[in-house]
């Protein structure tokens, strides 16, 4: 399986953050990024992603900033994951056993796919299938039960200092 770039971890934060918001309410991008202690810029990047795949909504101008694009429970981790890191598969079979001493160059040789590739294939295609099952609804009912009532009061006060 692929290493998950950082903007996965950034991006999951900043949408279970925004789950948070009443209607009607926007978080800045740089709040957002103070309250993960990321660089705007940085954080910025990954939203410009959200907001293309639909995940979030930019709303723009002195007021603006960021909101859900729909309900927590139609958000799937899969959703985020593909926003910031793509949906190309992480394996690519490179046909291997066509190289090398021994080996048919020939296509018709191989009557089936490579039977490595297929392996790989299915593990991700579980992975995603895992991702796709969870949602942010269920990072939210998480945070509620496993962060600490002092953390969850932290993060309340700098939300409601900081929606717009």
């Amino acid at each position: 399986m692929r290493r998950l770039s950082d903007g996965v971890e950034a991006a999951l934060h900043c949408a279970l953050a925004l789950a948070y918001l009443p209607d009607g309410k926007v978080l800045a991008g740089k709040s957002l990024a103070e309250l993960h202690g990321v660089s705007e810029s940085y954080l910025l990047k990954h939203l410009r992603a959200l907001t293309a795949a639909g995940v979030i909504d930019a709303l723009p101008g002195p007021r603006g900033g960021y909101r859900l694009a729909r309900e927590p429970a139609s958000i799937t981790l899969l959703d985020i994951v593909e926003a910031i890191d793509g949906r190309e598969p992480a394996f690519v079979c490179r046909e291997l056993r066509r190289r090398g001493p021994g080996h048919s160059k020939d296509p018709c040789v191989y009557k089936t796919d490579c039977f490595i590739k297929s392996r790989m294939l299915a593990a991700e295609d579980a992975w995603r299938d895992a991702l796709r099952a969870q949602t942010l609804a269920d990072l939210v009912s998480d945070g509620e039960t496993l962060i600490s009532d002092d953390n969850k009061q932290a993060i309340a006060d700098f939300m409601t200092r900081s929606q717009r």
